[in-house]
Parts: structure tokens; sequence; C-alpha cells
């Protein structure tokens, strides 16, 4: 069968070279049917998501939670950060005004922390504890508040700053230390003010410093964008038009107020736009060094111009193929095109190599094409087949992303040998005729055959200590399971949520569980929030506490003492600037009264010396002060008349958008679960996950989708390896015929992928869900050139790098590292992660090939069973 096949193939040369111009116009044609289907039904999908199987059983979780509360997906987060609490509130409000006014990029947006509900309710839901100690610090602040509720100017706060100096007076001045962190912020805006700064004073974080985060404000919108899904990014036009919104913004014109974004939508856009990002350039020099490659390898324009064309058509024919079998190409398959032609022009460049090597001034071009046939369609055919056996093997995977580009490239190596059978022999046929024979042997392979040959049993002992250590590298290669870590960290995006990670309430990696009553949730939320790999636990079950009627007692009570600020009757008129200066004079004078006991660092010495500062300064400086002083009182004045007038919370009373929230349609009620900060690397996210599904084993979210992932790709490469090397081993022994051939290979093979784990822990590489297809690549490339070696031994000869093949083996070495290195370069950190290991693996297979497989070949001696087609 093997001989009907091989007289098959080289039938099918002869016919090509004869019937040339019948060829090429049916490969024009198919050429163009395949761009056609290309262009009309192949997308390209940069939803991570999809990379797996929907039939596997995380991915179904993940799904039946999505359907479940959808206002969670597609989503675009727009981050609000300012130096004040109240600005970043103020501004997310007026940015959130704006999106939803724009029905023509957004369906709908939110503000998720601010709410007429959290307004006058979110005292009541605090713990106990933190209750207690929010309502001291009001209660602390009082002395300052009494005096602004009647007149809300710079002038009401000196006052209030009276009363203080009245209590070091009486020998109170230990007890005002509580008020040191208050007192430093009021410090610090008058300071600012004298210097011509507006730095608005935070009465909230003077009010409640444990509610409020110490670099500021944050607040969040969740927009829901328009996704234009006939684009490549098609969530960029309502970006765009987000930020434009948010700049128009007096805040944000100022520069006080920063709005970001990240979310799934603008993470997936830029995860396309990073893939493709200098993907001209790339490919322009890469082309440029590909074809210096060639000329170096065949010399002349008449075997490079054939050999590029047939590229160009097996690339064109195997998108045909994409567009058609599978539809899409999603963010592992769009590198086919690059490993297609780093692959496949090792075909091309065989054929011409041998080509060359026999055109003989007294040969018709047909005979030295017949005799190059003969002699190279069985090692190409075999190098395809094997190395669409390492594609096709992740066929059968869960892995998606990569089950998919194996099938799309594993065809189009089959692809790529129809057209080096067909469309190059046409071509050489109509340019190459005129050659003449060419010396095409490695400079200086015959003295490094000699060299090998004296040398084999030290360079195997060499080969074999660098392979145990290999397999140490190999068991010890550490898995990188955080997909995050294979984007773009420099992109908006990533850069806004890494910088939310390390806080509990916007950590990404969190877990989700859908219980059947609230008892179910508040007990489910006690055992989990024991945990020590939890940060956090919130569920539907704390917006309606259980201790309502003790809290609502303490918040009565604050309110009474709180009358006078709440309540302040009649207001005076606004002081002018001249009053506003001589108050500060009698403060300023008031504080250094009482200087001797006040503490070294009180913050009330840096007040009484700005405040001298103000009294003896211009009204452009007292205005400045005034209005930094006073500008988010009444705001806060307002939200303190709110927080304290809670009332009881019950099921009926919450807001609709807290219910879709937190409480399925079907009554269930939403437990969220966060880690702490150990689990951002694998190993703290994997023991984070294995502790919570012990206590709900049907737990999802995106921590539990990122560690099954990781499983996924796990095992999809273990399955891989064993179906390529299954698959090519069948392969091997049905062409070679022979056991030792075979094993010959095989142990070449071994040998580079063992090479190519060394090499990847001296580089410090973690293996990924993008880099991991190199393994199974790397069979394939090793098995082409390990094959051309030990069919010429069998065809008996013993040179191995003096040979024409050695040097077609080498230049289709550098033209796939050329493709490999575009890779490489690439400033996705998935695809350049991937580049960089197929570098180190074809690497490890030059190495194998060039020498340890012709040092086992001489140490087997000379071939007596020469292969005969």
């Amino acid at each position: 069968m093997f001989r009907a096949i091989h007289k098959g193939l080289v039938w099918m040369v002869d016919r090509s070279g004869r019937h040339h111009l019948i060829v090429l116009l049916l490969a024009a044609l198919f050429a163009v049917l395949s761009l056609w289907g290309a262009h009309k039904h192949l997308s390209i999908d940069t939803d991570a998501d999809h990379l797996f199987s929907d039939k596997l059983a995380w991915r179904q979780q993940s799904q039946a939670f999505a359907r479940q509360f959808p206002q969670f997906s597609d989503t675009l987060t727009a981050v609000v950060r300012a130096p004040t609490p109240e600005e970043a509130r103020i501004v997310a409000q007026a940015l959130n005004v704006e999106l939803q006014a724009d029905k023509q990029h957004f369906h709908s947006s939110s503000t998720p922390g601010i709410s007429p509900f959290f307004n006058r309710e979110g005292l009541l839901l605090l713990p106990q504890d933190e209750l207690e100690s929010t309502l001291d610090s009001m209660l602390q602040a009082q002395p300052l508040l009494g005096p602004l509720a009647k007149d809300t100017s710079a002038r009401g706060l000196f006052n209030g700053i009276d009363l203080m100096v009245e209590g070091v007076r009486r020998g109170l001045a230990n007890d005002l230390s509580s008020y040191d962190a208050a007192l430093g912020n009021v410090a610090q805006t008058m300071e600012a003010s004298l210097a011509g700064k507006h730095a608005p004073l935070s009465w909230q974080a003077l009010l409640t410093p444990d509610l409020v985060n110490s670099n500021g404000g944050q607040e969040f919108i969740l927009v829901h964008p328009v996704l234009d899904h006939t684009a490549l990014e098609p969530g960029a036009e309502a970006t765009k038009a987000m930020l434009r919104l948010a700049e128009e913004l007096p805040e944000v014109k100022s520069g006080r107020v920063h709005v970001n974004y990240t979310g799934s939508v603008p993470l997936s856009d830029e995860e396309f736009a990073s893939l493709t990002d200098r993907a001209g350039p790339i490919a322009i020099g890469s082309s440029l060094l590909l074809v210096f490659w060639l000329v170096l390898a065949l010399g002349t324009w008449r075997l490079i111009v054939p050999v590029i064309i047939t590229l160009i058509v097996g690339l064109i024919y195997t998108l045909g193929f994409a567009a058609f079998a599978v539809g899409r190409l999603n963010l592992v398959s769009v590198a086919f095109a690059v490993l297609f032609v780093g692959l496949a022009v090792d075909f091309g460049i065989q054929f011409g190599v041998r080509l060359h090597a026999r055109q003989y001034s007294d040969r018709t071009f047909d005979d030295s094409l017949h005799e190059t046939a003969n002699r190279v369609v069985s090692q190409v055919g075999l190098a395809a087949l094997a190395t669409a056996c390492g594609f096709l093997a992740f066929a059968p995977t869960d892995f998606t992303g990569v089950a998919e580009l194996g099938i799309i490239a594993g065809v189009g190596m089959l692809l790529a040998l129809l057209c080096t059978l067909t469309v190059l022999p046409a071509l050489l046929r109509l340019l190459a005729k005129g050659s003449p024979h060419a010396e095409v042997a490695l400079p200086g392979g015959a003295a490094a055959d000699g060299w090998l040959e004296r040398h084999r049993k030290a360079v195997l002992v060499v080969f074999g200590v660098l392979g145990v250590v290999g397999i140490w590298c190999a068991i010890t290669i550490p898995f990188d399971a955080n997909p995050l870590h294979t984007k773009n960290a420099n992109s908006e995006a990533m850069r806004t949520l890494r910088s939310l990670m390390e806080d509990p309430n916007t950590n990404p990696f969190t877990m989700d569980i859908l219980v059947k009553d609230l008892p179910a949730a508040k007990s489910l939320s006690e055992r989990l929030g024991k945990l020590p790999e939890v940060a956090q636990v919130v569920s539907g079950v704390d917006f309606v506490p259980t201790d309502q009627e003790d809290k609502l007692d303490q918040l009565q009570q604050a309110s009474d003492l709180m009358y006078a600020v709440l309540n302040p009757g009649e207001k005076t008129t606004p002081p002018s600037y001249a009053q506003m200066r001589d108050a500060a004079k009698d403060t300023s004078d008031g504080i250094a009264s009482v200087a001797d006991k006040l503490p070294a660092n009180s913050p009330l010495r840096r007040i009484g010396k700005a405040l001298a500062g103000l009294a003896h300064g211009t009204d452009e400086q007292m205005a400045i002060a005034n209005q930094a002083l006073t500008q988010f009182l009444p705001y806060t004045l307002h939200q303190l008349a709110d927080s304290l007038s809670a009332e009881p919370i019950t099921m009926e009373s919450l807001p609709p958008e807290l219910k879709r929230d937190w409480f399925a349609p079907d009554g269930r009620v939403r437990v969220q679960v966060t880690p702490t900060v150990k689990a951002q690397n694998t190993i703290g996210l994997r023991q984070f996950v294995q502790a919570v599904q012990q206590a709900a084993p049907d737990a999802a979210g995106s921590a539990v989708d990122t560690i099954k992932a990781a499983d996924t790709i796990l095992i999809a490469f273990r399955e891989a390896a064993i179906y390529a090397t299954l698959a090519i081993a069948i392969v091997l022994m049905l062409v070679l015929r022979h056991t030792s051939d075979a094993a010959l290979v095989l142990a070449t093979l071994l040998m580079s992928a063992l090479l190519t784990a060394l090499f990847a822990r001296l580089c410090g590489i973690s293996i990924n869900f993008a880099n991991i297809i190199a393994l199974p690549l790397l069979l394939g490339v090793g098995v082409s050139f390990n094959v051309y070696f030990v069919m010429n031994w069998r065809h008996g000869m013993q040179l191995f790098l003096g040979s024409p093949t050695a040097r077609a083996i080498l230049f289709s070495a550098l033209t796939t590292g050329t493709a490999f290195g575009s890779l490489a370069i690439a400033r996705h950190p998935g695809t350049a992660s991937m580049g960089t290991v197929l570098l180190l693996s074809l690497l490890a297979v030059l190495l194998s090939t060039f020498a340890f497989l012709p040092a086992m070949l001489y140490s087997t001696g000379r071939c007596k069973q020469p292969l005969n087609p």
C-alpha cells in the first residue's frame, strides 16, 4: 500500500508539471472561492469564554448563573476616582445621567453604590461594631458641626474650632486627640488655600473616617453598552462615547477627578487590539526576512517565487477551509496563519533544494522533477502527516480554542502538502526549467559529520545528562492559570482592573452560590466567613439584617444628640471676607493663647498658623478657603440627616435593582465570596476554590472558571500529547515499516521535548493557556526534520549534516523561526509567550536533529535494509 501511495504522489507531481497551465488555472479558481468564503463566513471571536467547550460542567454552571443574572455580562465599568468621596459621588451621578441620556451608545447604566436606599439605610446595613464606631465619629464632630449648621461658611467652622480651644483652656487637651485626623484635614485645606490651591475638605471623611478609603473617593458606574458586532472591536465606540461624556464634566476637566474603565467589553476589545498591534510592520519585517532565508536556501528567483506563491495559495485554501468548516477564529486559532507559514514553507524548501541539486545540464526538467519527486514525496508526505497529527491531536479535547486551531492548522498542513505536490511543480515547470545544478550542502557539514561519528558516545552522554535535567524541569515547570497574565498589562482596562484587585470589594476573582432562602444564605455565609482563604462574604441576607431593632435605637439616639445640627433653625447671613478674616484672627489668637497646653504634634498648631495667614491674606485667598472648607458641607449635612432617618428594611422595601442583583428570578439568594490577597497567584486561588467548594460544591464565578479552565487546559495538553504521540508512532510504523526507525524518530522527539522544558525553565517561563500548544507542534516539527535523516539513512546515506537535506532543514528552521519570532515580539503577552516557547522548542528540535539523532544513527552502524518505496 505504501508503494502504491508513493507512486500516486510521484504521478501527481509529474502530471502537475506536464499540465501546469491547467493546474494553475484550477488553483487560481479555488483560491478565489476560498477568499470569497473567508469574506462571507469567517468571523473573529475575542470572547475568552468561548475557548472552552460548553459541555463542561463548570461552563454549564457559569452559563446558568449568567442566565439568572444577565446584568453582569457584557459590561463596561466606569471607575470614578477623586481626592474626596464627595467629588467621586457627585461626578459618578452626573456621568450616569449623561450615559442614560445617550441611547445611541448605551442600553442602560447604574451606580450600584449610590441610591436613595443606601443613602437612607446605609448605616443600618453596617455590622454592629462598625455602626458603633461610625456613630462615635459623628458625635465627636458635633462641636464643629453645631456652629456650621447655622453658619455654613468658613466663619462657622472657625467658631467651631473656638469651642475646641475653650476645651483646651479647661484642661481637655488630651481628649481632643480623637479629632487629630479630622483637624489635620482641615489644616491641609487651609494651607492649600494660602498657596492659592483649591483642595476641598471632605466632610464625609471627617464624619465617618472608617467608611472612607484612605486614597480618597472611588465610585463605579455599571454600563451596558450598545455593541456593534460588525466591528472587530464591538464596544469600542461605546467606550469612546463614555470617555467623551466624562471629559466634558467640569471636575474631570480640572484634573481633580479621573474616570477610568474596565469590564468584559473593553477587555475583549483590547484583547483583539493587542493581538493586531503592530501586525502590519511585523508581517512586513518577517516576510522580508523569510524571503532572505529563501534566497540563501534556494539561490534563484526561479525557485523562490514558486515556493512563495505555493505558500500563499496554501494559506488561502486553509483560510477558506476555516470559513466553511469552523466559521470563526478565536484568540488562539487566529495565530494559525503564522504557524502555517512557519511550518508549510519547509515542504517547498525541501522540494526546491533537492530539485536544485539534481538539475544537471544533460537532463531535462521533467527528468529532474521526476527524480526529485521520487526521493522527496514520501519524506514530505510523512512530515506533513506527522505535523497534521500534532495539530489534530487537540481536536477531540475540551479546550475549544486550541481544538479549533488544531483542526484549521492540521488540515492546513495537508492542504500545504497538496499545493506542494501540484501548484509548486506547475510553477516550477513554468519558471524554473533553466536553472542549473548547484552545490547545496551545508558548508563544513561533512567535517561536522566526521566529528559526530568520532565522538558519538560523548555526544550521547551529554544529551543523556541534559535529558535527565529536562525530566526534572518538565515535572516542576509552573503553570500560570491566571488568564489576566496573558493579556496586555498596559491597556487601560487591564491597568484599572489590576488596581482594583487588592480590595476585597473589587477583587475580580469571586465565587457565587445560589441558595434556596435567606436562612440558608445566612448559615452558609457564616461558615464561609470563617475560612482563612476568604476575605469577605456578601449575600442577599445582608440587605435584610436581623438585628435591626437595636441598630434603629442607636440611630435614633444619635439623631437626638445631633438635633441641633439636623435642625439648626434660622441661619445667619453669609459673612463678608473681612468678617471671615476677623473670625480667623480671633481663632488664631485663641489657639496661640493655649499653645503651651497643646501637644507638639497637635494639628491645632498648624490650623492656628494657617488662620494667621488667612487673617492677613487677600480676599482671593479667603474666597478659596471658604469655598474649599464648605463646598461639600450642605451635601454632607443632607446625607447625615438622611442616614440618621433609617427605617426598618423588609424584602418588600428593597429596591428592584438591588433585588435583581442579589435574588434570582426563581427566589434563590445569591452569596458572593471574595478571596484574600493570597489568591492572586495560581496556588492561592486554587486553595480558595477548593475550600469554598467543599462547603458549596455548586459554586460558580470567575475564580472557579479560572481554576477549572486551567484544569481543562492541562487535561487537554495531556490528551493531545498522548493522541499526537500515538498517531505519529502509528504513521511512522506504517511508512517506515521498521520498529527501530520509528524508535529513533520518537527518541529524538522525546529529547526535543525535554530540552524544551529545560530551556523554558532557564528562561523563567511558566506554562499558560496560550503557550501550552507548543509541545504538540514540537512533535510535528520534530518529526518533519527527523524523518528526513532517518529515511536518508535507510537509503544508505552516511552524511547527514553534509547533505542537501541538512541545508533544507536549516533554512526551513530559519524560516519557521522567523514566523515564530513574529509571535514572540508581539505586544500581546499570550501571543508573545506562545512565540517564545515555539522558538525554544524549535531550537531544541534543531539540536536534537543535528547532533543527537546523527550520533544515534552512527552508533547503530550502516543501514543494511534500504527503504524501497
